[in-house]
């Protein structure tokens, strides 16, 4: 382990935290085998020679797994956080201290440093953007929308970028082919059902320390993601009931063995509410003088304003913080109500995220993401698009291999009545 001497241009809160990051980068990497067999090939083809890429994303271990896999294929790479309060220290210093990435991002910063670190991300003229909620997208948009014109293209992350993406596409507003990532299989069917349904409770738990048995927990918002945490909440002995807009989502929830309702009336049901909607005030002010005493209000969701965080504070008498992470906002008839992480996200700020090994596969489509961009430029539409579906099932073959798991193959005459239409009924 050595430190750079000459140290990349960065923003980041304590230098010194470099080894503790270094460490924790380290456990990340040993549990990514995908992501290490990519890197290894990026290595020695330099698919990102002379390429600069900026990415913005939550600044933790597994986010410095993919940069540092970025720049092993060549990239100028800058990297910036994606929220002003799940960035990890330690491992901000580390890509900076010993790998010399430039990093600018930490915890606590103010929404107008994030905006100035978007500046900067800008004013590095990426090749290839690389975001997380579509906040790079929409800043070269508005802010610089002639970068859009030599912009190779770019990748999304998470379903609240995803929203952002098909709204552009509709409107026919992108000047640039997307990867909309969150739609890769072995992105959305483990890292969004089975990252988020454990971290999401780890954030409750290291905020709370609650028991979740018996509780009841509403779960608004039934996506992928929704259905994860559903999944483990149940799982630990909780009463769930699910809220949602979707009638396909609502129906499968019902079938899944879910208490179905408005989320008017499962408020004074609930004793711990998890909006998941990558929406706007899913719970709104009217809402919480429903709700009963010392009811629990978190986001595992993008945005901080997936329950109207800021009517509950404006209409409080009294905010305190009992806890880390945890503020009561006393009402005025004498309830109440606990709000964690000020709204954001609950499983990247009062925890770490998602566990290392699903976060592989995440990571994974983000780095091939890009190789095909670069591979096809010129070559794609300006649309929001899919990784093609032999690399999503190549990280799949990849991921299975990692974890020593192999599966049968078909024999000829398999493949030979799978080709066939001819053979039926006998």
């Amino acid at each position: 382990m050595q430190t750079i001497q000459a140290l990349p241009k960065h923003e980041v809160k304590d230098l010194t935290l470099a080894t503790q990051g270094f460490n924790q980068i380290n456990w990340a990497l040993q549990d990514m085998p995908v992501l290490a067999s990519i890197r290894n090939r990026f290595k020695v083809e330099q698919p990102f020679k002379g390429l600069r890429i900026s990415a913005c994303g939550h600044l933790t271990k597994e986010l410095a797994a993919l940069a540092i896999t970025m720049q092993a294929g060549g990239a100028d790479a800058v990297v910036i956080a994606s929220n002003p309060l799940s960035t990890q220290d330690d491992v901000a210093a580390s890509l900076v201290a010993h790998y010399g990435i430039s990093t600018f991002g930490f915890a606590g910063e103010t929404v107008d440093t994030f905006k100035h670190h978007v500046e900067i991300a800008l004013n590095h003229n990426p090749n290839v953007i690389m975001d997380d909620g579509g906040d790079l997208v929409a800043a070269v948009l508005q802010q610089k929308p002639e970068l859009g014109k030599t912009l190779m293209g770019s990748t999304e992350e998470t379903t609240a970028g995803i929203t952002r993406l098909k709204s552009l596409d509709k409107q026919g507003l992108l000047p640039w082919p997307a990867i909309g990532v969150n739609e890769s299989k072995t992105k959305h069917l483990f890292d969004n059902r089975y990252g988020t349904g454990q971290s999401t409770l780890d954030g409750i738990f290291r905020a709370c320390n609650i028991l979740l048995s018996g509780k009841t927990v509403v779960v608004v918002g039934y996506g992928w993601c929704g259905r994860g945490v559903a999944l483990r909440a149940r799982g630990m002995g909780a009463n769930v009931i699910v809220c949602e807009v979707d009638h396909m989502k609502a129906l499968e929830a019902v079938m899944e063995g879910y208490r179905v309702m408005p989320i008017a009336e499962a408020a004074p049901l609930g004793d711990l509410f998890i909006t998941i909607t990558s929406n706007k005030h899913a719970i709104d002010a009217q809402h919480f003088s429903l709700m009963k005493d010392q009811a629990i209000l978190c986001n595992a969701g993008h945005f901080n304003w997936e329950y109207n965080h800021d009517a509950l504070v404006e209409q409080s008498v009294a905010v305190t913080e009992p806890r880390r992470f945890v503020q009561a906002c006393k009402q005025a008839d004498g309830r109440t109500l606990y709000s964690l992480c000020e709204g954001r996200l609950v499983n990247l700020i009062a925890a770490e995220g998602h566990p290392s090994s699903v976060m592989d596969m995440s990571f994974s489509n983000q780095a091939l993401g890009v190789e095909y961009l670069v591979q096809n430029y010129g070559k794609l539409p300006n649309n929001m698009l899919t990784l093609p579906y032999e690399l999503d099932y190549k990280i799949a073959q990849l991921k299975l291999e990692g974890l020593g798991i192999g599966i049968d193959a078909m024999t000829p005459a398999m493949e030979a009545y799978m080709a066939s239409w001819s053979e039926g009924t006998q």
